[in-house]
């Protein structure tokens, strides 16, 4: 299993980073468009398709709203504006799980689910990518979430007692989460220190990391109870080692479109 997980790991890594860094405008947004259709397919199956037209039917739905937004760029902030609404509501199901889960146990609601979770994720990163920093970035929350999924490992396994949510994910610790926050801030502090950002900027930037942390949390419990509701382990084998798409991406899901709006809202 570990061999897989490095072999599918070094084969990943440089796509990912060519496809961050060297594909602007349209090609960008494809790409991360392919990705995100893999993730549709998949939640086809969390939402209780098993048949492949089913599956296939709804990653081509994915895939055609993704062109609208591209088409229609004004319709960002709305889009945006309802994953924030939804990460919202997320993290109270998945704090009253499983009590809540017959208010989103259909699979109509389950593919609308789909919907508040994936296409806010490429709306997202589309929208970083057009700063004029875009490709650091992108990396900055991705070292955000990848600083806070380390440290929660870590300090998890060495300090963890007070289980985070039991029902949902068992493995995890609320100490885990202390110590990827703790691990992402001080990335944050030394980033600060090393661009020479004023005070305020320090602070505001610290703010910020702490809610991508916590929502990046968020986004890893969701797919984790959706995954035990339909009593899946993996959202798909696409991955060898890994799982699929989703289990890759399910912290980012959350923590991009919420890094979107918090640079939003810091723009002068």
């Amino acid at each position: 299993m570990l061999k897989q997980r490095i072999i599918t790991a070094l084969i990943l890594l440089p796509i990912a980073l060519c496809g961050f860094f060297l594909l602007e405008g349209s090609a960008f947004a494809l790409f991360i468009g392919l990705v995100v259709t893999l993730g549709a397919w998949e939640w086809a199956r969390l939402a209780g398709f098993e048949a492949q037209s089913m599956r296939v039917a709804y990653g081509a739905v994915v895939a055609a709203m993704l062109l609208v937004l591209h088409l229609v760029p004004g319709l960002a902030p709305w889009v945006l504006g309802a994953a924030v609404l939804w990460w919202g509501v997320a993290t109270f199901l998945v704090l009253t799980y499983p009590k809540t889960s017959e208010h989103w146990a259909s699979a109509a609601c389950k593919l609308v689910i789909g919907l508040l979770i994936l296409l806010p994720a490429w709306q997202g990163l589309v929208l970083i990518k057009q700063y004029p920093l875009g490709n650091w970035l992108i990396m900055a929350v991705m070292v955000l979430v990848w600083g806070a999924d380390i440290g929660a490992y870590f300090s998890g396994r060495a300090f963890g007692k007070r289980k985070l949510a039991p029902l949902v994910s068992p493995g995890k610790s609320w100490e885990g989460v202390y110590g990827g926050l703790l691990l992402s801030l001080v990335i944050t502090l030394v980033v600060g220190l090393v661009r020479d950002w004023s005070v305020g900027q320090l602070l505001m930037g610290l703010i910020g990391a702490a809610i991508i942390v916590f929502i990046s949390v968020v986004g890893d419990l969701t797919e984790s109870m959706f995954k035990r509701q339909s009593g899946i382990k993996d959202s798909s084998n696409l991955l060898p080692g890994h799982g699929g798409v989703l289990d890759r991406i399910d912290s980012l899901t959350a923590a991009i479109p919420l890094f979107a709006v918090l640079l939003w809202m810091a723009a002068p």
